[in-house]
């Protein structure tokens, strides 16, 4: 899993909508990415800033073959699907099929670029099979929110953490290290990169 988090650990702000996905004050953790020259090739931008953090955004993907997210990420509010297609346009940056966790059943969403939104009704495991299944001999990225998280945190099921960590403190939200119940995963640190307004933190569950 990658995503970005404030210092008191939220990964968006209260009162999260479709209109502000990461809720009141949660933009202020995507100040230091969004005009990256990484992050704006992988959107078909040109031009950019050239920062410690480049490398760290363009391995978002590498060697990505699937990924999982929850509803919220995908957005539309919540209730019975109309014709929510994403936050990310008609050529969405994934390239590979995308799980999406929902309760509610809708056909698959084939996007520009390779992108195949697939909505899976039957819980984590089984977005997770699919998502294996999927990527082949790649991996497999959980792509949040906060709630997709901590179920995959509480079941076991992730390898690592890419945790960019943003300081501001919102004070409230989703934060993805809570309601893990009795599962308290080890961690080994395996990389520190510091950038301009952000610090990324990488760990291993041991």
């Amino acid at each position: 899993m990658n995503m970005m988090i404030s210092l008191d650990g939220y990964s968006s702000g209260p009162n999260q909508t479709a209109e502000n996905p990461f809720g009141e004050g949660g933009m202020q953790l995507t100040e230091w990415v969004f005009p990256l020259k990484a992050f704006r090739e992988m959107h078909g931008e040109e031009g950019g800033e050239v920062n410690a953090s480049g490398p760290i955004v363009a391995g978002w993907l590498q060697g990505v073959g699937a990924t999982v997210m929850g509803r919220n990420m995908f957005g539309g509010g919540p209730g019975p699907w109309g014709d929510w297609q994403g936050y990310w346009g008609d050529d969405p940056p994934y390239h590979h099929p995308v799980f999406v966790l929902t309760h509610h059943p809708r056909e698959p969403l084939e996007m520009q670029g390779g992108t195949t939104f697939h909505f899976v009704t039957d819980g984590i495991e089984a977005a997770l099979e699919r998502a294996k299944e999927a990527a082949g001999d790649k991996d497999v990225a959980i792509g949040g929110g906060a709630s997709a998280i901590q179920q995959y945190l509480a079941a076991g099921l992730l390898d690592e953490l890419l945790l960019s960590v943003v300081p501001v403190i919102l004070g409230g939200g989703s934060r993805p290290f809570d309601n893990l119940g009795d599962a308290r995963p080890k961690l080994e640190q395996i990389q520190v990169v510091e950038a301009p307004g952000v610090t990324h933190l990488r760990y291993r569950v041991t």
